[in-house]
């Protein structure tokens, strides 16, 4: 039985819109100890916003984040996947697009995010698991 992604994903996603700055990103990942935020416009996924985009686009350059707009800085296009999507197909689905947090959507709203550290837990227990089993 393949596991799928509405499996594992993490439902609660952390969002923010495309005119909010750099610096309210940085806060939102801090508090919620996350490392990447989701831009919404309205009900549609536009962008996603990693710590990584914020250091090489507003920190590298010494900009101010609090006046760098996210719709700067944001990575687009987005990369999505839906909510049954095969674990499998999800990890060439991010190999393939050198991306490491993957947006699930369904009907066109957001249900939820996968990372691979999501995936690399869910592998882990697995194994472990098997072990037991042996």
């Amino acid at each position: 039985m393949d596991i799928l992604l509405k499996d594992i994903m993490i439902r609660d996603v952390v969002t923010i819109g495309p005119e909010e700055t750099a610096q309210e990103a940085a806060k939102l990942m801090a508090e919620h100890g996350i490392g990447s935020v989701v831009v919404m416009d309205s009900t549609k996924v536009i962008g996603i916003v990693t710590e990584r985009d914020l250091v090489r686009k507003v920190c590298a350059k010494d900009m101010p984040s609090s006046r760098v707009r996210i719709r700067d800085v944001m990575s687009t296009p987005i990369i999505t996947a839906e909510p049954d999507l095969s674990i499998e197909a999800a990890v060439q689905r991010m190999f393939n697009n050198k991306i490491r947090r993957l947006p699930v959507v369904e009907n066109g709203r957001l249900v939820g995010i996968v990372t691979i550290s999501d995936i690399a837990k869910h592998m882990r227990t697995k194994w472990l698991i098997e072990k037991i089993f042996e």
